[in-house]
């Protein structure tokens, strides 16, 4: 992916994206970092929305679901960690 825009909610949205992530033991930078560097494109299979899966530096397999806004801008929907 080229240069993005991440967009989050503010970190006591508790219907945020910031609180959503969380929920499943990631912070926005495990995100960013997943967005900057995915292994993987796909689709969700459930809402169709673009999907990538990445290793975070810890080297954890994660999927991060979200809606591109326009050629530079995407808002993380959720974000968890998966099994192999």
């Amino acid at each position: 992916m080229p240069l993005i825009d991440i967009l989050w909610d503010l970190p006591n949205d508790p219907a945020g994206n910031v609180a959503h992530i969380a929920e499943h033991g990631l912070v926005p930078s495990d995100v960013e970092y997943i967005l900057n560097n995915p292994l993987r494109k796909e689709r969700s299979r459930s809402s169709g929305l673009p999907l990538v899966r990445g290793r975070i530096p810890s080297g954890e397999l994660v999927i991060v679901v979200y809606q591109q806004i326009d050629q530079h801008t995407i808002y993380p929907i959720t974000a968890y960690p998966v099994e192999i």
